[in-house]
């Protein structure tokens, strides 16, 4: 699908409605980096799941940039302009238009006739809102037909003029900002209208912002909305002044004695800011499963709504309501009128019955009724946060060094962060597990690995995916690694189904929940209780993986050195963990030569392949952490133990190199399936060991010409070198099919090999590597906004919405050690 230039000017405003000449903080010759896409224009070749995997999700290519705060749960607003997605309820996913929720547009020149139209490409598939006009056409690829952007957590939509006589343009976004712990919580949403006269005559313009009350409607672990309930809703529309103005909208709300207690409770809040000539005119309540034509009737007339504040409560029935700011252009003039989206559901459930209070909490209270206050923060910081933004991205967007490809995609990966059902809470009556200390000082923190493995933090996924978290929210980051650290002594004897081997074995085979000394798969499933009971996740036995612990290790290293190398508190934290842990892993070298060794079925992150004996991925990691151990120890004064694991580390270098070493690469595996297959991530190790400093695990020489082997085969022979880097390969390029993630390529293992490349020097490489996810992912198959874990050769996807792909940012620790 070819994009084409965006032609908006993504602005930063004065807050306030008046006409003005705004100064551009980031127009359209300073973001050469935003991605873009005609509006309501589908992909040439969009691809989708493969057919065999029937329950994984698979919502199309509708899908847009999402807004809401880490941890207050998103929704985002597709590039065909319909509210379409929902992660409202933690770690669950919907998937359906509420057509009551949209923005609208009256325009009529002096002396012309009026135009009234939604600005969405398509009519609501269920039938409702008949009477309004849904015709904004989708956009044929030029400039003036509209077009989408995102460099997230900011999104534009460029209307074009063809379709209608005004120019018009939205800045959305919610404040996340890079080393910000309070408005990066926020469940608010800005979105910001500038609207342009092109004409001679003046013009009279309204902008319309309808919202359906949805208080009762997340409840249930369903895709779509069909368990709504709405009883006892109700809306009512507010003003207040704010500045030198006033503030104009209607709260969401509904009837209750007393504070919220359940997580579906709370209110919505639309609000927009008024201004000198401005006229906010509303209607508090109306059906948004009728035709609408109460709301369309008198807007598409003359921009107005009727101002009826209806104080009727449902009982079973849908309601919305509606504002509209109407105001005159002169010839040629601007406008900007801010409005703003909140939403205030502060307590978190999961499958368990424990209840939490989101984080946003702390600064606007628990009792679950502050969605106008929160709309007059962000209609009162809406220009400072953009700006924030504005001045966080710029030195990245603007470095003409980098593919403009790579600096978009680098922020719009960053999506999950906050989209991921993500979790940022404390427990609300108290600590769960008395074990986990870390949780009486700071706020949980984590999200899933996806919606279609709902695991929280998942450790083999995130040691490639937390690197952004690392490098603007370093607070939480290490607050998920000591929840973490927490779990490592911890033993849950309870048994359960090996999942793979029964399926084997045609049997029921058991093995146990968690081990001590076993750094968990992940924190929890949002079905169970989460943060408190740990390794939710069956399909494998991993409390006997080989590649956790030493993951668990090498974060904890890369964290401390990554962040400066002065918190020494978090070393000392951790080290307990650590030795136990590095302990934990001495069993699996039955043979003395000093490595570990693979148990005969999928002991890695790779696991549907087997690995028998000594393995490089995981024997690699193996020796990284060695050597953090002993980093970590000689950090902490701690000499007998650091001598320990630097002697240990010698004794199995010289194991991995005689026993996988090819003269060329490093075999995949001593036996098992394709054992001597090219891995893409063979050196793994070597990896974090570049990034965090801790030298050649294997020698400089080998290093190199494996990752010359990956380039040339892994990627360069597979599909042109247009597609990434394949997982596994035979030595000449064959495609392998002994299991079928030897024959995917893995998004974020991807960005980890190209990091790994540009750490060595070998950058083209890496560049070249990467952008074959970016061609697949954003260019050709549609896949923007739910980047998935993985795809075949025919470009279909598994696992939408991962959490692997933001080690993109890795490559950018990899250019700052060239």
């Amino acid at each position: 699908m070819r994009i084409k230039r965006f032609s908006l000017l993504a602005l930063s405003f004065t807050v306030g409605l008046a006409i003005c000449g705004p100064k551009p903080v980031m127009g359209q010759d300073t973001i050469p980096a935003a991605w873009r896409i005609p509006i309501g224009q589908p992909p040439t070749n969009p691809g989708g799941r493969k057919p065999e995997l029937t329950t994984n999700i698979d919502d199309g290519y509708w899908q847009g940039a999402p807004v809401g705060g880490f941890g207050a749960g998103t929704f985002s607003r597709s590039y065909r302009g319909h509210f379409e997605r929902w992660h409202v309820k933690a770690g669950v996913h919907k998937y359906e238009d509420v057509p009551a929720n949209q923005f609208a547009v009256f325009a009529q020149p002096e002396g012309g006739a009026p135009v009234a139209m939604a600005l969405a490409v398509g009519k609501p598939a269920n039938g409702s809102l008949g009477a309004w006009n849904w015709n904004y056409p989708a956009s044929k690829g030029a400039a003036e037909d509209g077009e989408y952007a995102a460099l997230y957590p900011k999104s534009w939509f460029a209307y074009g003029t063809k379709a209608l006589p005004v120019k018009l343009t939205v800045e959305q976004f919610s404040p996340v900002l890079p080393d910000n712990y309070k408005e990066t919580s926020y469940p608010v949403a800005v979105y910001r209208w500038t609207a342009e006269n092109p004409s001679d005559k003046p013009m009279t313009v309204s902008i319309l912002f309808s919202w359906t009350n949805m208080v009762g409607w997340f409840r249930d672990q369903s895709r779509t909305m069909d368990g709504a309930l709405n009883q006892q809703n109700i809306n009512r529309f507010q003003t207040e002044k704010i500045g030198s103005g006033a503030m104009s909208g209607i709260v969401f709300d509904r009837l209750r004695s007393g504070p919220v207690d359940e997580e579906w409770d709370g209110q919505f809040a639309i609000a927009a800011q008024g201004g000198e000539g401005a006229e906010v005119t509303y209607l508090g309540t109306y059906s948004p499963q009728s035709d609408g034509a109460e709301v369309w009737a008198p807007f598409a007339k003359d921009g107005r709504l009727s101002n009826v504040d209806a104080k009727v409560a449902s009982s079973g029935d849908q309601l919305a309501g509606a504002i509209a700011v109407r105001f005159t252009l002169p010839p040629h003039g601007k406008r900007v009128v801010p409005m703003a989206l909140s939403w205030d559901l502060p307590v978190v459930q999961f499958g368990g019955g424990r209840k939490w209070l989101k984080h946003y909490t702390h600064f606007f209270g628990a009792d679950g009724t502050n969605a106008w206050k929160m709309a007059r923060v962000a209609l009162e910081n809406a220009s400072a946060w953009s700006k924030a933004i504005d001045d966080w991205q710029r030195p990245v967007i603007t470095d003409e060094k980098k593919p403009a490809w790579y600096r978009a995609e680098l922020f719009n990966e960053l999506y999950y962060l906050a989209d991921g059902g993500t979790l940022w809470a404390h427990e609300k009556t108290g600590i769960g597990n008395p074990a986990h200390p870390s949780s009486k000082n700071a706020d949980s923190f984590s999200y899933m690995e996806c919606f279609d493995y709902p695991f929280y933090g998942t450790s083999d996924v995130r040691f490639y995916g937390s690197f952004p978290l690392l490098r603007f929210w370093p607070e939480i980051e290490k607050q998920e690694m000591r929840e973490y650290t927490d779990t490592i002594p911890e033993s849950n004897p309870q048994k359960y189904i090996w999942a793979w081997k029964s399926q084997r074995d045609r049997q029921i085979v058991e093995y146990t929940r968690k081990v001590p000394g076993a750094a968990p798969h992940d924190l929890g499933a949002p079905q169970e209780d989460p943060f408190v009971n740990a390794n939710q996740y069956n399909y494998q036995d991993v409390s006997n993986w080989r590649d956790l612990n030493s993951k668990y290790v090498l974060m904890i290293w890369r964290d401390y050195v990554l962040t400066g190398a002065k918190d020494e508190a978090f070393l000392r934290y951790s080290w307990p963990a650590v030795r136990q842990a590095m302990e934990h892993l001495k069993q699996y070298d039955t043979d003395g030569d000093g490595l570990i060794e693979n148990g005969g079925f999928p002991d890695q992150t790779y696991d549907d392949w087997t690995a028998t004996g000594e393995s490089a991925y995981s024997g690699s990691l193996y020796l990284a952490a060695l050597k953090a151990t002993e980093r970590i120890a000689t950090k902490l004064g701690d000499a007998a133990q650091a001598k320990t694991y630097s002697d240990l580390f010698t004794k199995a270098q010289a194991a991995f190199g005689k026993k996988l070493w090819n003269g060329n690469y490093f075999n995949y595996a001593v036996k098992g399936q394709d054992t001597d297959a090219v891995m893409a991530e063979q050196l793994a190790g070597q990896w974090y060991a570049d990034l965090t400093g801790l030298g050649e695990i294997v020698p400089a020489a080998q290093s190199r010409s494996a990752l010359k082997k990956v380039y040339d085969t892994n990627v360069m022979k597979f599909n042109g070198g247009e597609a990434g880097a394949i997982n596994g390969i035979g030595a000449d390029g064959t495609l392998l099919h002994e299991n079928p993630q030897v024959e995917e390529v893995w998004v974020g293992t991807t960005f980890s090999v190209a990091s790994h490349m540009i750490a060595e020097g070998m950058t083209a490489e890496g560049f070249a590597t990467a952008k074959g996810i970016n061609n697949v992912v954003w260019r050709d198959r549609g896949y923007f906004f739910r980047t998935p874990e993985a795809y075949d050769i025919h470009g279909m996807y598994r696992a939408g919405m991962y959490m692997r792909p933001t080690a993109i940012w890795a490559m950018e620790y990899a250019l700052e050690k060239k």
